[in-house]
């Protein structure tokens, strides 16, 4: 597996070279001891990444760290490097001939000194329009093609029947079904989520292809398969239909693959703090005393 070289704004790949030399090595094994005993960390860890928050796999990689190298890698480093780790390890677990590519992580951010798990209302919703998801990406210093490939995460991890039910039995008031979904995939979806039934059954986002990290998600989209309303009109909107479409088949995957790298390096460097900024928490879920 080859590596993307990408670069952050200030960050460096290799900030802990000298500090802390195992810091990565550290956060890997970690990573993948607790893939080993429950794969699903992997789409967690990436969403997570987004959130800006923190699970147990963080907390021990901490530890092991706090001991090699006391108050050096910050939280928010670790959390970059797991869900870089998480993908790579789950495209090797599933397909090793043609697994995810892995990409260089700049580190050297610090954690904030307040939570930024209130701020998950920046992300987009589930029924969002086109325009109001590139708003919130474009707060953030990311573009369109980021916002697409970014969702196309959506290619691992489950989401609630509760989120997209309404396309299935009622979509807008209409008392039928968002027509933007496959005639022949509504039934598949209404007999995971019947009418009235578990909000909280989980559902697979990529069908078919829920445990690989790959470029199915998009050729969900185009298929008219897509489980979340908002990541279906990445392909009805003609803005962002174009990208969907260097992302298909298997040289969309090479392209996707490539790109993945470069917009989470993107997002994970908004609004870093760097320097004497911020501080180096001692326990991921709580700020310092």
């Amino acid at each position: 597996m080859s590596a993307t070289l990408v670069h952050g704004q200030g960050t460096r790949v290799g900030f802990y070279a000298t500090t802390c030399p195992r810091a990565e090595s550290i956060v890997s094994s970690t990573v993948a001891t607790q893939f080993r005993a429950n794969p699903a960390i992997a789409p967690a860890l990436l969403r997570m990444h987004f959130h800006d928050c923190f699970v147990r796999v963080i907390d021990d990689a901490k530890t092991q760290l706090e001991a090699a190298c006391p108050g050096i890698v910050s939280c928010a480093d670790i959390l970059a490097l797991a869900a870089r780790d998480s993908v790579v390890l789950l495209a090797y677990s599933i397909f090793v001939h043609t697994g995810g590519r892995s990409w260089l992580v700049p580190t050297g951010r610090r954690d904030g000194r307040v939570s930024l798990s209130s701020e998950t209302t920046d992300l987009p919703g589930f029924r969002e329009s086109i325009d109001s998801q590139k708003q919130k990406f474009s707060a953030k210093g990311l573009n369109t093609q980021d916002l697409v490939v970014l969702v196309g995460g959506h290619t691992i991890g489950t989401t609630a029947c509760q989120f997209f039910s309404y396309r299935l039995y009622n979509f807008n008031g209409t008392a039928s079904s968002d027509p933007a979904i496959n005639a022949s995939f509504l039934p598949q979806l209404q007999a995971l989520c019947p009418q009235n039934g578990d909000g909280t059954k989980r559902v697979a986002f990529d069908t078919g292809s829920e445990n690989r990290f790959d470029a199915s998600f998009f050729d969900n989209l185009r298929d008219g398969r897509g489980i979340l309303e908002s990541d279906q009109k990445l392909w009805t909107d003609a803005s962002t239909r174009a990208i969907v479409q260097r992302f298909l088949g298997i040289t969309g995957l090479a392209a996707f693959n490539v790109e993945f790298g470069r917009s989470m390096v993107k997002m994970s460097n908004t609004g870093v703090k760097t320097g004497t900024d911020g501080e180096i928490r001692k326990i991921c879920s709580a700020i310092n005393s």
